[in-house]
């Protein structure tokens, strides 16, 4: 690759805030909302007008995580800010009971409408100063140990943003990765969970269609079995929103030429998923129609950008496994519970592995070591870009478990200020204690306190 040499410049600083937060997704929120709770000057850094994340920008429009199988109990097992935000969005009118899936866990759909402007209210009523329209685009190091200010592109130009505390929460680990953090991509071999596009439809009949969802994967083989239609992957989630003539799909898989996982951070392979992901929804909005209900079933929206289920994941003073989640592991140092699966996005179809149900708790702790990347005074990292390993991500990657990491991070971050102490030395009894304070549910009992 060729290269430009720029020439140096003055970059203004946007200004000096007490803890920043780069990415408005759950992570992102709980985190800026505990920090600022607290009472430390704080900064929400997100790239579009709008919060929420992969859970607005990527058309989520679905919680998973907030509930687990305890003993064969539905329970929710997350709380703290995000019953904050989930009550601000059922006041609004958009927030779905919880609906039972695989016979096994519940997961609760919103409007996502509601959700912006939920979350708008939960930020500005917590005191966090907001920065929409920011695309960040490198650090500055005061030493190797410590971020001395995050930079960002702006409609008012390059800005640099100053900090005492930064908490990477932008999904693909940028501000860690450029401040010189270690992390990993994919597999041992390299692979990643693949990315979807999803999109909603309007224009269904709830009567007729009724579970649908039931009888879709078999009118699939069907149609496949007659040559009329290719499937880029097998298993199906159509489900309704809060208005029954909603329903959101999920049923796109993105593979670049080579049959892998599209990159989320290249830039190149990104824009062919964009261009990929319509062309499978067009395919598939096209198949829905033969479902009975779905006759006249229209595209309403298309999501602003690609899912990203995986790309960096930043190596921390522990590293989340699999058997951790699969058989429910308990932490010292827990900050809060994954009571979600392994989700694994495979070619071609989506594998999911259980915890023992109903003989186990069903939830696994999280513990505060997987927000602390070794070697580094003022940074954590929350959200799916947090230290797992490529299975244990796909499970911990979902809102709960990054509305729980956050919530800690943002906390974590005021108690390292306030003692003067760096991110791995952050006292966890102290922090439990305020976390407990604040609402969230730490797993230390098996039932809700």
């Amino acid at each position: 690759m060729s290269h430009i040499t720029e020439p140096s410049r003055d970059t203004p600083v946007h200004g000096e805030y007490d803890v920043v937060v780069l990415g408005g997704g759950p992570a992102g929120i709980a985190a800026a909302v505990a920090a600022s709770r607290a009472g430390r000057s704080t900064l929400l850094v997100e790239r579009y007008g709008f919060l929420g994340g992969m859970g607005t920008a990527a058309g989520v429009t679905n919680f998973c995580g907030l509930h687990a199988n305890v003993h064969g109990e539905i329970r929710q097992v997350v709380h703290g800010v995000a019953d904050d935000l989930l009550s601000r969005i059922d006041r609004l009118g958009g927030l779905n009971t919880p609906h039972a899936l695989f016979g096994k866990t519940v997961a609760q759909a919103y409007d996502t409408a509601a959700y912006k402007i939920a979350a708008d209210d939960l930020m500005e009523s917590s005191g966090v100063q907001m920065l929409f329209h920011a695309l960040a685009a490198g650090v500055s190091m005061a030493t190797p140990n410590v971020v001395d200010a995050l930079f960002v592109e702006t409609r008012s130009g390059r800005r640099a943003i100053r900090g005492r505390a930064f908490i990477d929460c932008s999904g693909d680990g940028d501000l860690a990765a450029w401040a010189g953090a270690k992390y990993e991509l994919g597999d041992e071999h390299g692979n990643m969970l693949y990315p979807s596009t999803m999109f909603r439809l309007n224009g269904i009949n709830p009567q007729r269609a009724g579970k649908a969802w039931e009888i879709i994967p078999g009118l699939m083989l069907q149609a496949q079995a007659e040559g009329r239609y290719r499937f880029p992957r097998k298993t199906p989630i159509v489900r309704p929103q809060k208005s029954g003539i909603e329903w959101r799909v999920n049923l796109t898989q993105l593979a670049n030429a080579q049959g892998n996982a599209m990159n989320g951070i290249d830039a190149v392979e990104l824009s062919e998923a964009e261009i990929l992901g319509r062309k499978q929804i067009a395919s598939v909005a096209g198949f829905l129609k033969e479902v009975p209900g779905f006759e006249n079933s229209y595209i309403v929206d298309i999501a602003p950008q690609v899912g990203i289920r995986e790309t960096r994941r930043v190596q921390g003073l522990y590293m989340l496994t699999e058997s951790d989640v699969l058989d429910c592991a308990s932490f010292d140092d827990t900050i809060g519970v994954n009571g979600w699966p392994l989700e694994l996005h495979l070619k071609g179809d989506v594998e999911f592995r259980w915890p023992k149900i109903p003989e186990s708790r069903g939830f696994n702790h999280l513990p505060y070591r997987m927000t602390v990347p070794p070697g580094f005074d003022n940074l954590w990292v929350a959200g799916r870009c947090a230290s797992m390993t490529h299975e244990a991500q796909s499970a911990a990657r979902v809102t709960g478990a990054c509305f729980v990491m956050g919530q800690a991070a943002g906390t974590a971050a005021h108690l390292a200020l306030a003692s003067e102490q760096n991110a791995a030395s952050v006292d966890i009894a102290a922090l439990q204690t305020k976390l407990e304070a604040d609402g969230a549910y730490l797993g230390k009992q098996w039932r809700q306190t």
